[in-house]
Parts: C-alpha cells; structure tokens; sequence
C-alpha cells in the first residue's frame, strides 16, 4: 500500500473514532511499526494494520451482530453474551469492504488482535502486542516490563500478555474467549522450548 492510500486511511480514522480511541490507534501504529523495525517485518504492513486494528471498536453491539450475521462471520457463544469482542471479526471486514485492504497477512493481524490463535504470523504477534504495550496505555499488569521484554523477545512478551489477561478475566469473572486460552497454551508450550 502507498503512503498516500496510509495517509488517507489515518485520516478516516480521524474522522471515525472518538479521540481517545484515535490516540490508542495512532499509538498501536507507531509500536507496531517500531516492532518491525526491531524483528524485519513490512514496516507499511504493521502500520497500516496499527491503524486499521480498531477501526470497528466504536460499532454499536446489535449492528456488529447484524453485519456477521448478513455476512456469514461465525458468532461464538462468549462474543453473543460480549459483543464488544467481535470488533476484530467486523474490524477485518471493514479493512477488506470499506478500506480496501487486500493484504491477507494484515487482515489476520487485524482479525486476532484480541484473542490471538496458536502459530500467529510475526505480523499478528506485533499487532497483539503493540495494541497491549502502545504508549497511552497506563493500566496493564506488568506494562513496563511487557514493554521492555518485547523488544528482546516477542514470544515471551506474548506469552505474559495472555498470561495477565486470563488473570485480570478471571479475577474479575468475566467471560473467557476460548480462543484465548488456547493461544495461551500454545505460546506456554512453544515458549518454554
């Protein structure tokens, strides 16, 4: 993608998200464009993935609902109870319908940001954790250590990333995206070897 098409894409962000939410996402773009300097990924690709990773976040719940639906985009039981979670599934829609974005690997990243999925793509590990570790992001367990451990090793990094997020789940009882729980084992064992 040309920086004019990146350019044009940040300002519809602009335009669309409530400014907090375009602070965050001005935040994951530059992490994770910083990341793939530091690990040899397309420094576009992590850009324009920060940028659109978000893009359906501010989506009303039942319009989420009625776009999978029409669209035939799975809906798992914990995403019906919580539809907030679906914004990656409709995030990606988007990037590919309204943003033109034709790139697979971005729309991956885009699509398990959330939840991550065991044997993510070195792009999608750099989205997952940037979107955790961006620099408006104040309350994480264990950000400054997250932050420092991904430039060094962003397996781990990963890895303690879901490792605090099923905690802060369960600590505060809320529902579990399966997904993520397994893209926990997977990183625990894959780590470890």
């Amino acid at each position: 993608m040309k920086r004019t098409d990146i350019s044009k894409i940040r300002k519809a962000m602009e335009k669309t998200l409530e400014e907090k939410r375009y602070e965050h996402t001005l935040g994951v773009a530059y992490t994770a464009t910083s990341l793939a300097m530091r690990y040899g990924e397309n420094l576009e690709n992590a850009e324009l993935a920060g940028l659109l990773h978000d893009c359906a976040k501010e989506m009303d719940d039942d319009k989420a609902i009625s776009l999978c639906e029409k669209h035939h985009i799975s809906i798992t039981e914990v995403e019906r109870k919580n539809p907030s979670l679906l914004h990656a599934k409709t995030g990606s829609f988007l990037a590919m319908h309204t943003y033109k974005v034709d790139n697979g690997e971005i729309i991956n990243a885009i699509l398990n940001h959330t939840t991550g999925r065991p044997g993510m793509s070195l792009l999608e590990k750099i989205i997952f954790v940037a979107d955790y570790i961006e620099p408006s992001r104040k309350k994480a367990a264990n950000l400054p250590e997250i932050r420092k451990l991904a430039f060094i090793d962003l397996d781990a990094a990963l890895l303690k990333i879901l490792e605090d997020t099923l905690e802060y789940l369960k600590q505060k009882e809320e529902a579990i995206d399966p997904m993520t729980e397994k893209t926990y084992r997977y990183y625990r064992e894959f780590v470890s070897k």
